[in-house]
């Protein structure tokens, strides 16, 4: 059993605002965040020692296996301020450990709007990285508080001075301000607590006003129906409350409410600033809305509160059923999913080859790989997914306008010109890998927008590069070129005018649509050639030569054949006349083209699952950002 909170005036519902803080904790992939946060659990004992495990808050298989936070988690822990002239005081901290990889952008920007401070992490040994500058920026546009924090601090690699006055640089503070912590002994992390409750400053809202709780996340339980996180900004929620959704006007008993410490704990409410969950029972997904506001029903709120930005997706890939039988499963699985994840977008889909499926976006080729196992670890589904690919703009001859999220719907007539999306690209790397950085950018149509010197050994470059040539294996080569140390971070930018076609692959001169792509012109005939040869080894032979070719409109640019499977007629022929031979090779010869005009070349599942597996072209590149 988890501890309780009654500490004094720590009772959720009736804690004072001013004792409370609500804060989270952002930095790089890596840097640590989860380790620190376990040292803070057990610091402020929430959590049982003979409970304690490493990385407490991921509670997915796949962010344990993989070693990184995917899915951004809350939690409350009580506090005493240890030293100073405030010692003994009491306090409540509400804590949001969120995910480092750009993929997860989304989760960080939530847990910001719902804090008033942040704890900026940098590993003493390897400095400012990419996602903590952009982690930065998003905490910054939120007005957030910011304590810089050196973590790792006991490496024998660590570096604190040099990266301290980077940090100092970066945010406009003095060195000695950044913290000096240890996630891993526990070196200064009570200190840290001190200065949080010190620093940030408490909840502001009208405990008198109507209620009003911003939804910042939520997650579908099997036996309970949909749990709802909320932080309450102005009023009280409590127990058996019949609260309103603002949005969908919906109304709802409530079953339970409480807080996460780091397991749900009821409570007879929630107050002016606290953060906690709600269950109402209702097994509905839609009903639950992150970004929405949530009030008293028969005290209602006039006024919503601001909500979220909608993640616009980046990457667009098809996830159809192995088994067809299996779409209202994966159907129901999404709706699940969404809850858990907003990020994720998905419509529904035909293809002529793959059946009924759904067209998904995410915010990258991480995301789509997480979702992708997501979806046959915790629903056990068999997916095919389709190459991730990005949407178009294509404006015809004759002015009209078409958006195109998959190659399919590239259109057949007079194209004036096609935009692609862009983005704006930043690397972090050192000097010494400056010139690989640039001609790697540079090969992937990338503009420089400029170059900045962070320290006499550490260089940020900013690059406007097309979306297209960045999601497949863009990251892989950047690691590879650099040893490693380079970081990168993207965001949307826009879109420009590019000179791209799309590649049709034809099987025995029919277009088959799952293999078709949209690629830039240079890059189109090695598409060809390599999806053709591919398809050479993955399609059986048939008992007629089947053509593979790829073609741009109707100029076909690559070609491979598959042989046919002859039969030896002549086997049974021990000398004789020719004639008869050749009697025998007219009538197999005969039968053979009859057999070409009205025979179909039938694609096996595998061949698709092979030619279309996103491990070739990229999603290894997403894998080794991980590490």
């Amino acid at each position: 059993m988890p501890p309780t909170l009654d500490r004094g005036t720590n009772q959720p519902g009736s804690t004072d605002p001013a004792r409370i803080r609500n804060f989270c904790i952002i930095a790089h992939i890596d840097h640590g965040k989860s380790t620190l946060a376990d040292r803070m659990l057990q610091l402020t004992e929430v959590v049982d020692p003979r409970q304690m495990r490493a990385q407490y808050l991921d509670r997915m298989d796949i962010e344990r296996e993989r070693g990184i936070t995917i899915k951004s988690q809350a939690v409350r822990m009580p506090w005493t301020i240890r030293a100073g002239e405030r010692a003994g005081e009491q306090a409540v901290l509400n804590m949001i450990d969120t995910p480092g990889h750009v993929d997860f952008t989304y989760e960080v920007s939530r847990s910001l709007a719902a804090c008033e401070g942040a704890v900026l992490l940098v590993d003493a040994a390897q400095g400012i990285e990419a996602q903590t500058l952009a982690n930065l920026y998003l905490a910054l546009e939120n007005d957030l508080h910011i304590i810089p924090v050196l973590n790792k601090i006991d490496l024998p690699a660590a570096q604190p001075e040099k990266y301290a006055e980077e940090l100092a640089h970066l945010i406009g503070g003095q060195p000695e301000d950044c913290l000096r912590v240890s996630g891993k002994t526990g070196e200064g992390v009570a200190h840290l607590l001190d200065e949080i409750v010190r620093q940030f400053t408490p909840p502001v809202g009208e405990a008198d006003a109507p209620a009003r709780a911003m939804i910042f996340d939520s997650v579908y339980d099997i036996y309970r129906g949909v749990v709802t996180y909320v932080r309450v900004i102005d009023g009280k929620i409590e127990a058996r409350d019949r609260i309103k959704m603002m949005s969908t006007g919906a109304a709802h008993e409530l079953l339970e409410i409480g807080v996460i410490s780091p397991e749900m704990v009821k409570s007879p409410g929630l107050g002016v600033g606290e953060v906690g969950y709600l269950i109402t029972g209702v097994k509905d997904v839609r009903q639950s809305r992150v970004g929405d506001t949530i009030t008293i029903n028969g005290r209602p709120a006039t006024e919503a509160l601001g909500g979220y930005k909608d993640p616009k997706p980046m990457v667009y890939s098809g996830l159809y059923p192995i088994d067809g039988s299996d779409y209202p499963a994966l159907r129901d699985a999404l709706d699940k999913l969404k809850l858990n994840d907003a990020a994720l977008t998905y419509e529904p889909e035909t293809s002529a080859a793959l059946g009924f499926g759904f067209r998904c976006g995410f915010l990258g080729l991480l995301h789509l790989e997480i979702i992708g196992e997501r979806l046959e670890r915790e629903f056990g589904l068999d997916l095919i997914s389709t190459a991730p690919n990005v949407v178009y703009r294509v404006i015809m001859d004759d002015g009209s306008e078409i958006t195109v999220t998959n190659p399919s719907e590239f259109p057949a007539g007079k194209v004036a010109e096609v935009y692609e999306p862009v983005v704006r690209a930043t690397v972090l790397t050192p000097n010494d890998y400056v010139g690989a950085v640039m001609e790697l950018c540079q090969g992937r149509r990338g503009s420089l927008l400029g170059m900045d010197y962070l320290s006499t050994d550490r260089v940020e470059l900013r690059y406007t590069l097309p979306l297209a040539e960045i999601i497949f294996d863009f990251f892989d080569q950047l690691k590879s070129r650099t040893k490693g140390y380079a970081s990168l971070d993207y965001e949307p930018s826009g879109e420009q005018k590019a000179d791209l076609v799309k590649v049709d692959i034809l099987l025995h001169g029919e277009p088959v649509d799952a293999f078709s792509a949209i690629v830039h012109k240079d890059k189109a005939y090695n598409y060809g050639v390599n999806i053709a040869s591919k398809l050479q080894k993955l399609i059986p032979r048939q008992q007629f030569e089947v053509p593979i070719q790829a073609a741009i409109g109707s100029r076909v640019i690559a070609r491979e054949t598959i042989r046919a499977i002859r039969k030896d007629v002549l086997a049974k022929c021990y000398g004789g006349d020719i004639t008869r031979k050749r009697k025998l090779l007219e009538k197999q010869k005969e039968g053979k083209k009859r057999m070409k005009m009205v025979g179909r070349v039938e694609v096996p599942q595998e061949a698709f699952i092979a030619a279309l597996s996103t491990s070739d072209s990229g999603a290894d590149g997403a894998k080794s950002g991980k590490k």
